[in-house]
């Protein structure tokens, strides 16, 4: 009889979390009927040159990666057109080894989008996305350049999920 009850219990559960909506991150429609979109090489507002491709190329990546389907080879195939711009990218110094010498930095980056049906109407907007990433310093330059664009990537990476995420969400 104990088992019984354990067994209920569970479909009881199960039944109760499907009836409330949850659901994997991601795994709704994209907002507005939307099937098919085309994201746009976003616009660079900073003067870091080349990081709109690295953002733009990571978010067709997660497109790919999770729904490829949904995804335009142009503007005239698709439902709604994701245009992006980069606001803001900047980097700062969190951890000091003495009064003048880094031993860590962050770099931030702020992104705005919106998703434009091909009325031209905006249908979904996300304002000051924003988030960071830190990366160890040293004595090489060239080895800094080179943690900082790694810090970039993963960055972008962490970005371009929140981004497909949200428009995902249905909620």
């Amino acid at each position: 009889m104990n088992k019984v009850k354990m067994i209920a219990a569970f479909f009881l559960c199960a039944l109760m979390t499907y009836a409330c909506g949850y659901r994997f991150a991601g795994s709704g429609e994209l907002p507005d009927n939307i099937e098919r979109i085309f994201i746009e090489v976003f616009e660079n507002s900073t003067s870091k040159a080349g990081i709109e491709r690295v953002v733009t190329n990571q978010l067709v990546f997660e497109f790919t990666r999770q729904r490829k389907r949904s995804l335009a080879s142009d503007a005239t195939n698709a439902d709604a057109t994701l245009k992006g711009v980069i606001k803001k990218i900047r980097t700062r110094t969190i951890s000091r080894v003495g009064t003048g010498v880094a031993r860590e930095r962050e770099v931030i980056m702020t992104i705005d989008l919106r998703l434009i049906n091909q009325s031209g109407d905006v249908i979904w907007t996300a304002k000051a996305l924003s988030d960071r990433q830190a990366y160890d310093v040293s004595d090489s330059k060239l080895e800094n350049d080179r943690n900082e664009s790694l810090a970039i990537a993963l960055l972008s990476e962490r970005i371009s999920e929140r981004i497909f995420s949200r428009l995902t969400d249905n909620f």
